[in-house]
This record gives structure tokens, C-alpha cells and sequence, in this order.
């Protein structure tokens, strides 16, 4: 299928497929025309990688499971390097939870005590949350600082 296809089949667009190749994520063959030429497993790499992003993952965190497929696995996370980004990916997922229940825990206190007319103590900063980990539209967990 040509570049055209695979980016509609994949629902992403041929500007991305064309990044994703410039990152050797994915790789084109040739047809006899120049066009560039692809199957139905890369058709398979691409929804890897997009599943993974739609969950928060890096482009680059992607790779092990692209090079997993790529070695013929069923599944792109059947690899010892896949389940290291997954282990890493939790851990972040974890520190960002911790940071955030800390933030909430603040304003959830400065809320009580304004409702309580029990007056605030000096101004202590309330904690910024610092996570984003949802790319592609799906809005920011937290901010980045």
C-alpha cells in the first residue's frame, strides 16, 4: 500500500509517517516508480506506536516495541526491553499521582480551613503539579516546570 493508505488505515497522516520514518521507526521500501511502499506489518508498528502514545508514552519510548514486532514477536511488548518501559513508564506514572495527591491534599486543607472561617495560617506556596503525561490532544494531567 502507498504512503496514502497506510497514514488512513493507521489514522495518523503522511507528515507523521514521514517523521516516524526520518526516526527509523518505520521503513519504507520502494516501488518501481520511487513511491514509497508498505505492508500490512507496518500497518501493525504504526498502531503499536500510536496505541502507545495515545497512553501518554514517548515516541521514543516506542522503539523497543517496534524493534520487538520487528523480531517477530506477536506482540510488541513480548520483548525484556518493552517491560522495562513499561516498568519505568509506571514509576512515572506513580512519582506523578504522589505529586499531585500532594497539591490536592494542600488546597484540600486551604478549603476546609477558608470554609471553617478558621483563618489561613502565613501564605505557604501551594505545591504547582508537574506532570504531563497524556500527548496528542488528550489535555495535560498537570504542567510541566
Amino acid at each position: 500500500m502507498r504512503i496514502g493508505e497506510l497514514a488512513a488505515r493507521a489514522g495518523t497522516t503522511t507528515r507523521a509517517l514521514r517523521y516516524y520514518e526520518s526516526r527509523g521507526l518505520l521503513t519504507a521500501r520502494r516501488g518501481p516508480n520511487g513511491h514509497r511502499v508498505y505492508g500490512e506489518d507496518d500497518l501493525r508498528l504504526l498502531r503499536q506506536i500510536r496505541t502507545l502514545q495515545d497512553s501518554g508514552f514517548g515516541l521514543e519510548e516506542t522503539r523497543p516495541f517496534v524493534e520487538c514486532l520487528r523480531a517477530g514477536h506477536p506482540s510488541g511488548d513480548a520483548c525484556p526491553a518493552s517491560l522495562d518501559v513499561y516498568r519505568r513508564k509506571l514509576a512515572e506514572l506513580d512519582a506523578c499521582i504522589a505529586q499531585l495527591q500532594a497539591v490536592r491534599d494542600t488546597v484540600r486543607e486551604r478549603l476546609t480551613r477558608a470554609e471553617t472561617g478558621a483563618g489561613t495560617p502565613a501564605p505557604a506556596a501551594v505545591p504547582e503539579p508537574r506532570c504531563e503525561l497524556a500527548p496528542h490532544g488528550a489535555g495535560p494531567i498537570g504542567r510541566t516546570g
